[in-house]
């Protein structure tokens, strides 16, 4: 192998040294920003969680969930979740935000001093920036969930990366005012759960987790607000714990938003709040006989069985 003249030359060179000290100095401030909104976020979660009545459902504790090397949960899509105990939920909502529905959801969760992570669209946070903004400042997590919500197996690698990162920038510039070569938060969400095994390894080298979930409200089916809480309720009693799906642009979510959380006060859960971390997440592996759910119906959409994630 041929050696550079900077590999031969064991003399100091000073504009290679500067170099290295900027790329440095540059990841530092990377990694010293995003510790900064989670923990600002963290903080303003644990601030209204202590300031809370007593009758409120409550944000019972703030996981840190670190995402070096990349993480895949969510029991719907991969074999393994976060590890929550009995009892214990977190509120996930995609799609938002949407003026006519995420701020009376704001509202309800406000109410109950509980904190969730939005997975929001770019082009839907461009639209409604002050929206955006608010969902933030409130104290819940900000996430990504494409710039156009596309079936990412409908696209080409390249244009599947290219509407990630454009929901990267949208998202980042409508809550914080600006955007830069990484999301502000490591979280990231498929639409449609419709991942690829290359996609999947693209964001894990960018150390960003890929979310699925544990339960959904099925709420992409017209029902009435009290069918889905009825529905809702059903499911945890089975499952006991885990991550929610639910769409802030749903109307009959938001209507029955505030019984729901009532009732889980009433059944002795406890929300947990997300925030991101340093380092590898801990998680917890899927029982014996688990298979993907999501996989089924994303081969349901595409119209052909066995939809290859490659």
């Amino acid at each position: 192998m041929k050696r550079s003249q900077a590999d031969r030359d064991p003399r100091p060179n000073p504009r290679r040294s500067a170099r290295l000290a900027s790329a440095e100095r540059r990841a530092l401030r990377l990694a010293f920003v995003g510790t900064f909104w989670s923990c600002l976020f963290a903080a303003g979660a644990t601030h209204a969680a202590l300031a809370c009545d007593e009758g409120a459902l409550g944000t019972s504790r703030v996981l840190s969930v670190g995402t070096q090397g990349g993480l895949e949960i969510g029991l719907k899509t991969y074999p393994r979740t976060l590890p929550l105990a009995d009892h214990e939920v977190v509120f996930t909502f995609d799609d938002g935000p949407l003026p006519a529905t995420t701020g009376k959801l704001l509202d309800a969760l406000k109410a109950q001093c509980v904190h969730a992570t939005f997975f929001m669209v770019g082009r839907m946070a461009a639209a409604a920036p002050a929206l955006a903004r608010r969902v933030a400042e409130e104290g819940h997590t900000v996430a990504y969930h494409s710039f156009s919500h596309p079936l990412m197996r409908l696209l080409s690698e390249k244009a599947a990366r290219a509407d990630i990162e454009h929901g990267f920038a949208a998202v980042d510039q409508a809550v914080y005012g600006s955007a830069g070569d990484r999301p502000r938060t490591p979280f990231f969400r498929f639409p449609g759960f419709a991942d690829t095994s290359a996609l999947d390894a693209w964001l894990a080298s960018r150390d960003i987790g890929v979310f699925g979930t544990d339960l959904w409200a099925a709420d992409w089916w017209p029902m009435t607000p009290q069918a889905e809480e009825a529905a809702m309720l059903a499911r945890l009693e089975k499952e006991k714990r885990g991550i929610i799906l639910f769409h802030d642009i749903r109307a009959q979510t938001v209507a029955m938003m505030p019984a729901f959380l009532h009732d889980l006060k009433a059944r002795g859960y406890h929300v947990v709040h997300l925030a991101a971390g340093p380092g590898h997440a801990e998680t917890r592996e899927a029982g014996p006989g688990w298979s993907s759910e999501t996989e089924k119906v994303i081969a349901e959409i595409l119209g052909r069985v066995g939809t290859n994630r490659n």
